[in-house]
């Protein structure tokens, strides 16, 4: 499990994440802006523009991630093609700025997967918060993007995987790298995770460590 900037090297639930994310945004820092900016950067030192990048742009903050993420590539020179399924006025306050900064950039989105081939795609469909499995629509798309071949970057864990225990709920989407906010998941090391994942890092957001000790230790 590779550290590329400050990832905790701590063993974390999945519970434990969400609080440290919750503590840092209650003092207003940007971890979606942080988050975007940084599977940007993973992405461009592995594909070289102008691409094309894939963005599959899921219907929580782990879309929002992929819509920061896209619109740095787009500013970049790369050739961002977004599908997102979800309506932007349903999506949570932070993935609808990020998905009102990509339409201010001239990007688009489309519901349905477009012809590849593609130089890499970045999943940011449903991260740590997917419980259940996949609907037949999401996995449809997920083999889909399975079948094409292209290298998967995906943004904390890979479509389709637990994120607690790393069973698979249904087929998840084989990922080349995984890049993971904050701390790893523990399902990246269980179960179906090690052969879903690939190549592991960390990115720890520039969190300081107290603010990660003060709010585990509120969960005492």
């Amino acid at each position: 499990m590779a550290s590329d900037a400050g990832g905790l090297s701590m063993d974390l639930s999945v519970d434990d994440i969400r609080r440290i994310e919750r503590h840092a945004l209650a003092r207003g820092l940007p971890l979606m802006a942080r988050a975007g900016l940084a599977a940007a950067r993973f992405a461009a030192g592995r594909v070289r523009a102008p691409g094309p990048v894939l963005v599959l742009a899921g219907p929580g903050n782990n879309g929002g991630d992929a819509l920061v993420a896209a619109t740095w590539l787009r500013q970049w020179g790369y050739d961002g093609r977004v599908v997102m399924r979800s309506d932007p006025a349903r999506l949570p306050a932070d993935a609808r700025q990020a998905h009102a900064a990509w339409r201010a950039a001239g990007g688009t989105e489309q519901a349905d997967l477009p012809a590849g081939p593609f130089a890499l795609v970045l999943d940011g469909l449903f991260g740590i918060g997917l419980n259940r499995p996949l609907e037949t629509g999401w996995q449809a798309l997920v083999d889909a993007v399975d079948a094409g071949g292209a290298p998967v970057l995906a943004l904390d864990v890979p479509s389709g995987l637990d994120a607690a225990t790393g069973r698979a709920l249904g087929r998840p989407l084989r990922a080349t790298w995984t890049l993971s906010f904050i701390a790893a998941a523990p399902g990246l090391r269980q179960a179906d995770g090690p052969r879903t994942a690939g190549e592991c890092h960390v990115e720890g957001l520039a969190l300081p460590r107290t603010l990660i000790l003060e709010a585990l230790a509120g969960a005492a």
